[in-house]
């Protein structure tokens, strides 16, 4: 499964970076099917106080929206279920994940379809989630906004309860090329590309050799 929500467009390089990887994965998967879904052209209802409360309340009680959002809920899970891989695109606006990606989470943490309503143990553990981080500015050891993107931290946090565990490739200073105050950082921000896509080629190398 293929998920993008960066909002750039053309211009994202989380989108780009993306197609990489989905490229390679059907180059090792020859008879391989992808499913799409771009949260930021088309992003998911948030929950909301008409029909987010269907995760709270048995379904033979549920509203006409909280049937209604349970049901997108169900398609969501649905997609993740059918994939045995996640390639999701996580660009850092303001510091966090899109909010698209935010609703996408709240979607998939539904007990009786993510979470087991007894034990509490996640349902969609065993699948490679593949997630490509992408940043504008530095925030690694060291530099003055350290700590400061919290959408991976987050991400993996929010997905725990349904058992998924991402794996980061991420490329950082991608803004270096067209702000002109980061205008020495340029050769940096290369660096840090080149270090991505060269992780994202060997993600499925051994099955190509």
């Amino acid at each position: 499964m293929h998920i993008d929500s960066s909002i750039n467009g053309g211009q994202s390089v989380s989108r780009e970076l993306t197609a990489r990887t989905v490229r390679n994965w059907r180059a090792a998967h020859p008879d391989g099917t992808i499913t799409y879904r771009d949260l930021g052209s088309a992003p998911l209802p948030h929950l909301d106080s008409a029909g987010g409360l269907a995760r709270l309340v048995p379904a033979e009680q549920h509203t006409p929206k909280q049937a209604e959002s349970w049901a997108l809920s169900r398609q969501i899970v649905n997609e993740v279920k059918q994939a045995d891989t996640i390639v999701l695109g996580l660009p850092l606006y303001n510091y966090g994940a899109p909010s698209s990606v935010k609703a996408w989470v709240d979607h998939l943490i539904a007990p009786g379809l993510t979470i087991d309503p007894e034990t509490r143990a996640g349902l969609l553990g065993g699948r490679e989630f593949i997630v490509i981080a992408t940043r504008g500015g530095g925030y690694g050891a060291g530099t003055p906004r350290e700590g400061w993107d919290h959408a991976q931290t987050w991400l993996s946090h929010g997905v725990s309860p349904t058992g998924l565990e991402p794996r980061f490739v991420t490329a950082e200073l991608t803004l270096a090329e067209t702000n002109p105050a980061m205008a020495e950082l340029i050769p940096l921000a290369k660096e840090r590309l080149a270090a991505a896509e060269r992780e994202i080629d060997e993600l499925w190398a051994p099955a190509l050799r």
